[in-house]
């Protein structure tokens, strides 16, 4: 049986852990191991400067916090080593780092992660990292609209040329 002070820290781990879970706006569940020092060390910093907070957890703490949190199909890919990122601001910042950093190193993978208090596949959470940034996606819209927008006119401007409007009209006599 565990000491009671123990099992009580346990349970406010679990409880943190589960609050983390549901403020976050999107996550990732990795398995980092095979990953060297320096590398776990360069991943950490690009994490912190996206807004990411990023730490190793075992999986019964996350298992049990995944439960209380509605997310308990996580459990299913809590096994080995396991490391979780969390945003509470972009849903995307987690998913484009650790996607990255996967693809440059073969013994790190993507386990799950979830999105809108939904838990979704590695390879959803790979299409997630694949979606420009958001300054991006306004840039294509303003595009966009700017596109129809000027089409609109040289259309209204055909129209008004072929009419004659165009041309000056005479002056009118008295």
């Amino acid at each position: 049986m565990p000491n009671q002070s123990v099992l009580q820290e346990k349970q406010a781990l679990v409880a943190a852990l589960s609050e983390k879970l549901q403020k976050a706006v999107a996550g990732v569940v990795v398995d980092y191991k095979g990953i060297s020092v320096a590398d776990d060390t360069a991943l950490r910093r690009s994490l912190r400067e996206a807004g990411v907070e990023y730490s190793v957890i075992k999986n019964t703490m996350l298992g049990r916090a995944a439960d209380e949190a509605g997310l308990s199909e996580l459990k299913d890919v809590l096994e080995g080593t396991t490391a979780l990122a969390t945003s509470e601001s972009d849903e995307l910042a987690a998913a484009k780092v650790l996607c990255e950093f996967a693809d440059k190193n073969e013994n790190f993978t993507v386990k799950a992660g979830f999105f809108e208090g939904k838990v979704i596949s590695p390879e959803t959470v790979k299409e997630l990292a694949s979606i420009p940034p958001k300054e991006t996606l306004l840039a294509m819209l303003a595009g966009g609209l700017n596109a129809t927008i000027a089409g609109l006119a040289r259309a209204i401007n055909a129209v008004a040329e072929k009419q004659g409007g165009g041309e000056e009209a005479a002056p009118a006599e008295a």
